[in-house]
């Protein structure tokens, strides 16, 4: 089933490089809008938790879980990573 999940700290294209290429192996293709802070994506209710679990570990969890400094700081870092990518 196609969701949509908004996230937070969501940036620029380099953060959704990141996002993208990130999720792509366990979760297939994933649409990131920049403007929306935004995700969507083809998805089985059973992966929900680990969708979450993963975009936090980048830092960008989903609206509504814990946005503290450190989850801030690792999405510096994955933007970099993912305007490096692109």
């Amino acid at each position: 089933m196609k969701k949509s999940f908004e996230v937070m700290n969501v940036k620029c294209g380099g953060c959704a490089n990141r996002v993208k290429e990130a999720l792509k192996e366990e979760f297939g293709e994933v649409e990131v809008d920049v403007e929306q802070k935004s995700l969507t994506l083809e998805i089985e209710d059973a992966q929900e938790e680990a969708l979450k679990k993963k975009l936090k570990e980048l830092g960008y969890p989903v609206v509504g879980d814990e946005n503290g400094f450190f989850t801030k700081a690792k999405s510096f870092i994955s933007c970099a990573i993912g305007k490096a990518q692109s």
